[in-house]
């Protein structure tokens, strides 16, 4: 299995907080939320390389 590349890691965050922000209710906060954790999870990949 390939690895991802960041912006499908930032995409998977994006999506994951769109679920969680319909889960609590507040679809902004929960996009705002993946977008935090897709940019970190960004950023990881970059200080991996």
């Amino acid at each position: 299995m390939k690895k991802l590349s960041s912006n499908d890691k930032l995409a998977i965050g994006l999506a994951l907080g769109l679920i969680f922000g319909t889960l609590i209710e507040n679809i902004g906060l929960g996009l705002v939320i993946g977008l935090i954790f897709g940019s970190i999870f960004k950023e990881k990949n970059k200080s991996d390389k």
